[in-house]
């Protein structure tokens, strides 16, 4: 069986092209703002984002490491304004595959009707006691018919090298083939000595059978180094329960949260690090705010300061933004404490900023991680 990279065993800068890879579906996202979807007539925001993804981009952004992804984009105008937004990231492009519209007979091949198409979704930030709605357009994307052989792996990770791979469970469960995908790339992956990383982020709307969802998983599990996921996306994406009431205090819940982990590592010991962002939710737009990260090899769990009552813009990447943020504190050599606090400043301010990903600097996510601590308030700067 390929020996798993732990997360104090990842490979050093010079050794590999990439710091970060992606696995998943990119998506254009349209959002009504403060009006909800049903009622939108204009003034429509326009931006790039996808579970998986987003990852890739926070690292090239935000922590300015080298990074690109794989996923699928029809070769259109949408495709287009989709992949300029990634490039504007800082993301490599160059492993995009790109269906063309010649209807050439082709495997990578379509009509310019929409037959094969771009996912795009739109998302109603909500208010007050009006919930944040995502709608989704993804049932013929190009993301979705991805299949195991579309990339060439072996000199992905082999000959250009790669030091930490990212997937996670909303693509494994929105194509056909794209958990046969998943898995396979993070078998090379790893057999290559990259570190492995995955996000359960279960979604009921992309795959309503959890027992479905659960058998991918533990077949995608035995090749991760690290696991996120918060109670929930443990108990519905691979079937562990947290006893603990639905908003509990943070307290309780972390509690709680470490004994289901301590099973999950027992059964899973390739893992060396599971890791969650935590949120108590008050309204759409108040929230409370924390991150765990619990070292396997150690038994020891780390935690960032809460923050309580933060009010927010937008509630979609925080959980991408945190393992980005984690995963970042751990490709510049930083310990385990830096790595989620890094996670969880990445996570919050990515609530304060409309869109998937933050687009702020390392050094505002410092500044965060200095505040959090210090119990500090915000002030003008001037």
């Amino acid at each position: 069986m390929t020996e798993i990279v732990k997360y104090d065993s990842i490979k050093s800068v010079d050794q590999c092209r990439y710091d970060g890879i992606s696995l998943g579906e990119v998506m254009l996202r349209l959002d009504p703002r403060d009006v909800p979807t049903a009622r939108v007539r204009d003034h429509i925001r326009i931006s790039q984002g996808g579970g998986e993804t987003n990852v890739s981009c926070g690292l090239a952004y935000t922590f300015a490491l080298r990074t690109a992804v794989l996923t699928a984009l029809v070769d259109d105008p949408i495709g287009e304004n989709i992949r300029n937004q990634m490039r504007e990231a800082g993301v490599d492009t160059q492993w995009i595959r790109w269906w063309n519209t010649n209807r050439d007979g082709s495997r990578f091949s379509t009509d310019q009707k929409g037959t094969i198409c771009n996912g795009i979704n739109f998302t109603y930030n909500g208010c007050g006691i009006l919930p944040s709605a995502t709608t989704y357009y993804r049932g013929h994307s190009a993301a979705r018919l991805l299949e195991p052989g579309d990339f060439d792996l072996d000199r992905l990770f082999g000959r250009e090298g790669v030091r930490v791979f990212n997937t996670g469970g909303i693509f494994t469960l929105i194509g056909p083939r794209t958990a046969d995908l998943a898995i396979e790339a993070a078998q090379v992956a790893a057999r290559q000595g990259t570190f492995v990383s995955a996000d359960l982020n279960y979604r009921a709307k992309v795959e309503p059978d959890k027992e479905r969802a659960r058998s991918i998983n533990r077949r995608l599990a035995p090749h991760l180094g690290m696991l996120v996921g918060n109670d929930s996306d443990l108990a519905d994406a691979l079937g562990y329960e947290t006893n603990v009431p639905k908003n509990a205090p943070y307290r309780e819940w972390v509690r709680a949260y470490r004994e289901t982990v301590q099973k999950v590592s027992h059964d899973w010991p390739n893992l060396s690090l599971i890791g969650t962002q935590w949120r108590g939710a008050h309204n759409a737009d108040l929230i409370s705010w924390g991150a765990v990260l619990y070292d396997v090899i150690n038994d020891t769990v780390y935690e960032a300061p809460v923050r309580e009552n933060v009010p927010i813009r937008d509630r979609t990447g925080g959980g991408d933004s945190f393992a980005s943020g984690v995963l970042a504190a751990l490709l510049q050599g930083h310990d385990l404490e830096t790595a989620v606090n890094w996670g969880a400043a990445h996570g919050i301010l990515v609530q304060e900023i409309p869109g998937d990903i933050t687009m702020v600097n390392q050094k505002a996510v410092e500044t965060e991680v200095k505040r959090a601590r210090a119990g500090g308030g915000v002030k003008a700067v001037r």
